[in-house]
């Protein structure tokens, strides 16, 4: 469906939200999505449903770099680190312009002084389109499987 030069740089967008979201660069993060994006952290139980509700929901990238002032800026929280593994994209379709593609996600987060745990896991819905700049997020969603969830999910999945 997409040529292997292509496939590359859709791996390489996914492990660059990875990396940037690990090390806390959000700024970078949120370049990665188109200027009229939706993000989405939603449960699978809301998804499979279809029901709109999501944990977080930012409908452009001014909303991202609005969640990137707040995380670093804003927010007081316990600090913890966050560790993506991301597998690779599955291609649902490639059409009019735009690369549909699933892959899974499991989060880990470390708090100072405790052992990790696991945090979030579950899978990306992802549509992904061609820029100047490159690959781009045009929609991003985090289905997660549990429906316990932390009280406070500070960063985006």
């Amino acid at each position: 469906m997409i040529s292997p030069a292509q496939y590359q740089a859709l791996c390489e967008l996914q492990a660059l939200a990875a990396q940037s979201a690990d090390s806390g660069r959000w700024t970078d993060w949120a370049e990665l999505f188109t200027q009229d994006c939706l993000y989405l952290l939603q449960p699978r139980e809301n998804f499979e449903r279809g029901f709109p509700l999501a944990t977080m929901m930012f409908e452009s990238r001014g909303m991202l770099l609005d969640r990137a002032y707040a995380v670093t800026q804003t927010i007081f929280h316990d600090p913890y680190y966050q560790r993506h593994v991301v597998g690779p994209p599955l291609v649902l379709k490639a059409q009019d312009g735009r690369i549909h593609c699933e892959s899974n996600y499991a989060v880990f987060r470390t708090k100072l002084s405790q052992e990790t745990t696991v945090f979030n896991v579950g899978r990306y819905l992802d549509e992904v389109v061609s820029t100047p700049e490159g690959l781009r997020f045009a929609v991003r969603r985090a289905i997660y499987d549990s429906e316990m969830i932390p009280n406070s999910i500070i960063y985006p999945i």
